[in-house]
């Protein structure tokens, strides 16, 4: 079993920043691709980045250039620089990890951008 723990989350202003990350533990031998996908109130849950092993990144067009996806490979975590927040980020955060082919996903974490 992999757990994915998220944290950084919280309520922003229009124009913030936030960071979140996400930690992998349990029976792990070598994670292949980690990303963020993100669920808004009424809304299916949806891509936002993700990130290889070797550190290709791919982001939705929502995002580019405003989120920034990293990963520690040593410590088996991936990270989410966001800035330039708008309303429309306002969702459920969730981590996912591809484990030995079987993808894992954390317990999500909340992203509330509001003026």
């Amino acid at each position: 079993q992999v757990q994915l723990v998220e944290s950084g989350g919280g309520l922003v202003q229009p124009g913030g920043s936030l960071r979140l990350s996400c930690a992998a533990s349990g029976s792990i031998f070598a994670i292949n691709a980690m990303g963020w996908y993100r669920q808004a109130p009424g809304k299916q849950r949806e891509l936002v980045a993700t990130i290889t092993r070797g550190g290709s990144a791919n982001y939705a067009d929502s995002v580019k250039g405003r989120f920034s996806i990293s990963r520690d490979n040593a410590k088996n975590t991936v990270s989410l620089q966001m800035i330039s927040l708008e309303s429309e980020d306002t969702a459920v955060y969730y981590c996912t990890a591809v484990v030995s082919d079987m993808a894992y996903w954390g317990k999500g974490a909340l992203v509330t951008v509001l003026s």
